[in-house]
């Protein structure tokens, strides 16, 4: 695990701190920013989102679905959390604290976009922070790869009904047309080229050339990563600075839908008796989220200083020390598995 990937948070507090004090000084750069879009698109933002998505999705190897069926229970256990639990538990924990609990401090459009953002987060599951968060369990590689490789394949046919399905049921207006070239943009389009790209460099099998493009990219998604996070809470500033407590009532409800998500993945892993090295990668994968995708859907549906796209944001401060805090608990609980 690298200085940045350990010190994620950090980062991204210091790039948020940046982005406050930066739209709240210099907001006419920002409102130039803001007017470089087309179809709902901001151009300046597509083109960071897709420095973070590209490496990640070039490091998949996708041949290795094949070997979908070595390990039916723990895939099944992922697969079920992901698309059939995690979306519809943070969609209810977006109405319960949202439209209830916090009521009295959020009016009822902003609330709307914050359940919004839980939402993208939620039918979102990771792509490559789940492969640190593997290693750091000793869990198996290759079948962490597998786990990773299938829901990359199904987010390009479930996330856009399952996201409009429960964007809907919370009254949130769909606009299916933008929702569909989001998952386009964001997802197919970058898997397709990252396949195509991993084809090219790999064609030895002795991924050499596929490393060092993967080291050379990594600055990029660095950059792109933090300047997200920068560009989306200038657009926010006035908001944050104006009801800072905004940050705190996203996070409650995401730190609960975390932990509460990874519990159950990890109980029912050991009731099926897998063995560790698959359990803590299922677990994982279970519980972080593909936090890029989510904020570019989100700036997409509802703009760049949207509730909805400072939820997703939220969602990148709250994750890392989070998943680092349970691989501490994985590694502490080998014992448990076989």
């Amino acid at each position: 695990m690298g200085l940045f990937e350990r010190y994620l948070t950090i980062w991204v507090g210091l790039a948020i701190l940046a982005g406050i004090i930066a739209g709240s000084s210099i907001p006419d750069i920002f409102a130039v920013v803001a007017s470089l879009e087309y179809a709902h698109v901001n151009f300046v933002m597509a083109v960071l989102i897709w420095l973070m998505i590209y490496p990640m999705m070039v490091q998949i190897d996708f041949s290795s679905i094949k070997d979908v069926g070595k390990n039916p229970k723990g895939l099944a256990l992922t697969l079920v959390i992901n698309w059939l639990v995690k979306p519809f538990t943070m969609a209810f924990l977006g109405w319960l604290f949202f439209k209830i609990l916090f009521a009295p401090w959020v009016d009822p459009q902003t609330a709307q976009e914050y359940i919004a953002g839980m939402i993208l987060l939620g039918v979102a599951p990771c792509t490559a922070m789940v492969f640190v968060w593997s290693q750091l369990t000793k869990g198996d590689a290759n079948y962490t790869l597998v786990q990773v490789s299938i829901n990359d394949v199904i987010m390009i046919f479930a996330f856009a009904p399952i996201a409009g399905l429960l964007l809907g049921a919370t009254d949130v207006h769909v606009p299916w047309d933008t929702l569909l070239i989001s998952v386009v943009l964001y997802v197919l389009v970058p898997l397709i080229a990252g396949v195509i790209t991993r084809k090219l460099l790999d064609k030895n099998d002795d991924h050499t050339k596929l490393n060092s493009f993967l080291r050379s990219m990594k600055p990029w998604s660095i950059i792109g990563l933090l300047a997200t996070v920068v560009l989306l809470f200038g657009f926010q500033s006035e908001t944050i600075l104006s009801k800072p407590q905004a940050i705190i009532l996203i996070a409650i409800p995401l730190l609960i839908q975390t932990y509460g998500i990874f519990f159950i993945a990890y109980w029912l892993a050991k009731k099926f008796k897998l063995p560790h090295t698959e359990a803590a990668p299922a677990s994982m994968i279970a519980t972080s989220n593909f936090f890029e995708l989510a904020v570019a859907v989100a700036i997409s549906l509802f703009g760049l200083h949207s509730g909805a796209a400072l939820a997703t944001v939220v969602g990148v401060l709250v994750e890392v020390p989070v998943m680092l805090s349970l691989v501490w608990f994985v590694n502490r609980t080998r014992h448990w598995f076989a």
